[in-house]
């Protein structure tokens, strides 16, 4: 047994001896093999928003509302400039046409009013053609600039609005071309479901009774329809403006990411969609109910002219309604935008190209990490 005080502290140099989470170094030939700790377990960097790592199931549902608090000036902004210009643009073209030509059916002879009337609300469809199309593009450009700010943020980066706008610029037309088949193919669906069912009511008999199955039934299957395809196509907003695809190429490669997490995919954006609902319900539907309320409290007596309360009460709605509104785009274009880094973590590894370009010396060769060299492009997937 080894006499205390003849111990001595062991020679060398202290910073030759490995320190704890290291291997030891192999042992001189001849000598005693000695066996040091199992190296420290260390966590997956976070440069900013999430850990470099694939997402698990409750991180993609709170994550989106972290990508509005961590840049609301550039994400929450660009929604309310966004949702603010299509309802302007909406107001001063429908609202001028609806007004004169509900006039001109006002003042049409009795035995010319049901033409005048149906003129007028062909006009007032056809002026809403308009902001129909600039919804379309400004959705699509602000699904672009929340997926430029998600694969930012991740990285630890954060742009203002002005760069995100020009960032998700350059990637405008195809987004918006992706938006328009989108709207488009559901518009075609519906219209042929209604166009069958009119057709069923007009020749009676049996066929009213055909028509209002085949309208439950085809609804039910556009719905499902619906719901399928767009979990499928989720991520080519992402493609579209990360890898810069043309919008056949990110179909494809959406097709293939999505494959074997179809569900957790449409789970997510389900989930968040709900929470975002109920939460616009709880501020929304107060207000309404509360409106007429709040009229009476105002005027008692019917001392104001009727029209100011009604109007300051629709003016607080269409603010309530734009703030509610430029959060769910945030919050759900945010929700895509993870699913895509998600599944590019779990499926090629693009948590280890994150990391190498968040350790890269700036102005190094990494100068887009979700772009795909192409010797690595995935194959196209099989049918």
């Amino acid at each position: 047994m080894t006499d205390p005080q003849n111990w001595h502290a062991p020679t060398g140099d202290a910073n030759d001896r490995p320190r704890y989470g290291e291997y030891a170094p192999p042992p001189a030939s001849g000598a005693p093999q000695a066996w040091g700790p199992p190296p420290a377990w260390t966590p997956p960097p976070r440069p900013g928003l999430l850990p470099l790592r694939p997402l698990g199931f409750g991180s993609l549902l709170w994550a989106p509302f972290q990508v509005l608090r961590r840049n609301p000036k550039a994400t929450f902004g660009s929604a309310l400039l966004v949702q603010g210009a299509i309802l302007l643009v909406t107001l001063l073209i429908v609202g001028p046409v609806t007004l004169l030509a509900l006039g001109r059916v006002d003042s049409a002879p009795l035995a010319d009013r049901d033409a005048v009337e149906a003129g007028a609300n062909l006009t007032i469809v056809l002026s809403a053609i308009v902001p129909i199309l600039l919804s379309v593009i400004a959705s699509a450009l602000l699904q672009g600039i929340i997926v430029v700010e998600v694969s930012r943020a991740m990285l630890g980066q954060k742009l203002r609005l002005g760069q995100l706008w020009r960032v998700a610029g350059r990637r405008l037309w195809p987004l918006a071309l992706w938006a328009a088949i989108l709207s488009g193919a559901l518009i075609a669906g519906l219209a042929i479901v209604a166009g069958v069912v009119v057709v069923c009511v007009l020749l009676g008999g049996a066929g009213v009774v055909f028509g209002i199955i085949f309208g439950i039934l085809g609804g039910l299957g556009i719905l499902a329809l619906s719901a399928w395809l767009t979990t499928k196509t989720s991520l080519v907003p992402s493609l579209i403006v990360l890898e810069r695809l043309g919008i056949w190429a990110s179909i494809a490669r959406s097709w293939s990411l999505t494959r074997g997490y179809f569900w957790r995919t449409l789970g997510v954006q389900f989930l968040v969609a709900l929470i975002v609902n109920i939460v616009s319900q709880i501020v929304s539907t107060p207000l309404s109910l509360l409106g007429g309320v709040a009229i009476s409290l105002i005027n008692p007596t019917g001392a104001i002219d009727s029209w100011i309360p009604v109007i300051v009460i629709y003016v607080l709605t269409i603010i309530v309604s734009l703030v509610l509104g430029a959060v769910a785009a945030v919050v759900q274009s945010g929700t895509t935008a993870l699913i895509y880094i998600d599944l590019r973590m779990r499926k090629e590894g693009l948590d280890l190209d994150l990391q190498r370009f968040v350790e890269s010396a700036p102005g190094s060769a990494t100068d887009d990490p979700y772009l795909i060299p192409a010797g690595r492009m995935p194959a196209a997937p099989q049918s």
